[in-house]
């Protein structure tokens, strides 16, 4: 990975902890997400406009990812609920690059024609363990300090549904062989999935009524087309598993959001997780 493909990962880092912090903030969480993807349709048609179509082969990337992604904020929404930003988002987020790493190369050996493996160094699977050790670190106050732990099976969904996603949208993108296109596309197909399926099941009652509401979740959809865009096209220029594990930095801009904006304590073990956590980058960039 080079320095200026590691800095624009950094970059998406911290928009997906921001986006995520918008979230956060509002009354109805879900309420919040279901504006948040109503938002991403028409950014990503935008995008999608001064693109070509995709070939017909990159369609069943793109619905697959648009699957993950519905699954991916159903559970982040729902442990929201129940757990602080500094706690929901490190477990939700920081089991992904362990999982992309671990289940990469079992997929590239079961479908070796769809999912080609990645080449891993000794230094980089290194990083991503000592990464993950510093994320099971920072997750640890859910049992140390007695918070709610309905958040944890939640928070565990959508780490799953964020090593698929991550997985599909790298080959998905090297599939089409234009990550830009690509993810304008799977932005739509995101947002339909996400925003219809909640309304039919909640009714329209799901959907905020005040405009701070829906500027914030539509501030939020930008960011995320941000985070999103920017780690797509740089899976297709390094390994899916450094790239994933990278973007797990974000943790530690959720975890100086949650402490600035939101008053969530910054304790001893914060700190020495995130030193953790930057030491695992250090390792992938040796």
């Amino acid at each position: 990975m080079t320095f200026g493909i590691l800095l624009a990962v950094l970059g998406s880092a911290f928009l997906h902890a921001l986006w995520n912090a918008l979230i956060k903030t509002g009354t109805s969480r879900l309420g919040a997400m279901v504006i948040l993807s109503l938002g991403e349709v028409p950014i990503g048609l935008a995008v999608a406009a001064f693109c070509p179509l995709p070939a017909p082969e990159v369609w069943k990337w793109v619905l697959m990812a648009g699957c993950a992604h519905f699954f991916y904020k159903s559970f982040l929404t729902y442990a929201y609920e129940h757990g602080d930003l500094s706690r929901v988002y490190p477990i939700a987020r920081g089991s992904a690059p362990l999982i992309v790493a671990v289940m990469g190369p079992v997929l590239a050996l079961l479908w070796p024609s769809a999912m080609p493996a990645d080449t891993l160094t000794l230094h980089e699977y290194a990083g991503i363990f000592v990464l993950g050790l510093g994320i099971l670190l920072m997750a640890q106050g859910i049992f140390s300090h007695g918070e709610d732990r309905k958040m944890l099976p939640y928070a565990l969904g959508s780490a799953c549904a964020t090593a698929s996603y991550t997985m599909l949208d790298g080959h998905g993108a090297r599939v089409a062989g234009d990550a830009i296109a690509y993810v304008a596309w799977v932005f739509v197909a995101d947002g339909l999935f996400f925003s219809i399926g909640m309304i039919t099941w909640r009714g329209l009652d799901v959907l905020p009524r005040n405009r701070k509401a829906w500027g914030t979740g539509l501030l939020a959809a930008a960011a995320s087309y941000g985070a999103y865009g920017v780690s797509v096209w740089a899976m297709t220029k390094a390994p899916i598993a450094v790239v994933a594990a990278v973007r797990e930095t974000s943790i530690l801009f959720a975890v100086l959001i949650g402490w600035l904006a939101f008053g969530e304590r910054m304790t001893k073990g914060k700190a020495l997780a995130a030193a953790v956590i930057v030491s695992g980058v250090v390792l992938t960039r040796l």
